[in-house]
């Protein structure tokens, strides 16, 4: 395994349809159910990109149903 701070591996930041967020090695293929999100670079960039834009951890799938509960009737 590769020191972090020295670590030349580019990684992508990569989402799944519940919003969820990963970071992958770019020269790997991604799993089912993941697709990248748009940042590639070093492990700590991307990580970095992920705390900014993931700003709300429950998967969508419960954001949708709890929003759903709480409209009027």
């Amino acid at each position: 395994m590769a020191d972090e701070s020295t670590d030349p591996r580019t990684y992508w930041v990569v989402r799944n349809d519940e919003e969820q967020y990963s970071i992958w090695l770019a020269d790997r293929e991604l799993p089912l159910g993941w697709h990248r999100e748009g940042k590639e670079g070093p492990k700590q960039d991307c990580l970095d990109h992920i705390d900014t834009v993931w700003t709300d951890m429950r998967p969508l799938s419960l954001r949708v149903r709890l929003e759903q509960e709480t409209r009027p009737a």
